[in-house]
């Protein structure tokens, strides 16, 4: 893979867990989680979370989720939801 893709999903992963961490951590309890963690196992994102999540990838990545699209495999980690994401925009491995 070439190092723009790399750091491009770098930047992806760390946005995502900046925003996971800053709206949702304090809420759960928790003060940090861990890429493999499932958002709703753990308690760090509930039903009304994954709205906010939608929306939040969907204006930051410039990308439109179709309903099909919201299910576990691609939103309940910080693993899935970045695979989710670089699948969408193009740099998927």
């Amino acid at each position: 893979m070439p190092d723009k893709a790399q750091d491009s999903i770098n930047d992806i992963r760390y946005t995502l867990r900046e925003f996971v961490t800053d709206t949702f951590l304090a809420t759960a309890g928790m003060d940090t989680f861990e890429d493999a963690d499932s958002f709703m196992d753990t308690g760090i994102i509930d039903s009304t979370g994954v709205l906010e999540l939608l929306e939040f990838i969907e204006e930051k990545f410039n990308i439109k989720i179709e309903d099909e699209e919201i299910i576990p495999d691609n939103l309940d980690s910080l693993n899935n939801v970045t695979s989710f994401i670089e699948k969408k925009v193009g740099y998927a491995r």
